[in-house]
């Protein structure tokens, strides 16, 4: 699997996001820098566990919805004589 990668803006807003979660909940100061080093280990160990649920709900949503097209597609059948 290819590294998850974030471009400069959204990189920052989740930075930014981390180290407000960081010192609202935790009362813990953390500088930007660290902020982005905990983002990349987070991205990186957890990242992958989000990554593939999303993927495993998206094949269920399209398993049923391929199986909903069968069906309707089955009950468009004719009879046909024997």
């Amino acid at each position: 699997m290819t590294r998850i990668e974030f471009d400069k803006a959204a990189r920052d807003a989740l930075v930014r996001m981390l180290t407000r979660q960081l010192k609202d909940e935790c009362d813990l100061d953390i500088a930007p820098m660290d902020g982005q080093r905990l983002l990349d280990f987070i991205s990186e160990t957890l990242g992958p566990h989000y990554y593939n649920q999303g993927l495993y709900d998206a094949q269920a949503v399209l398993k049923d919805r391929s199986e909903a097209i069968s069906e309707a597609i089955e009950g468009l059948a004719r009879p046909t004589p024997r």
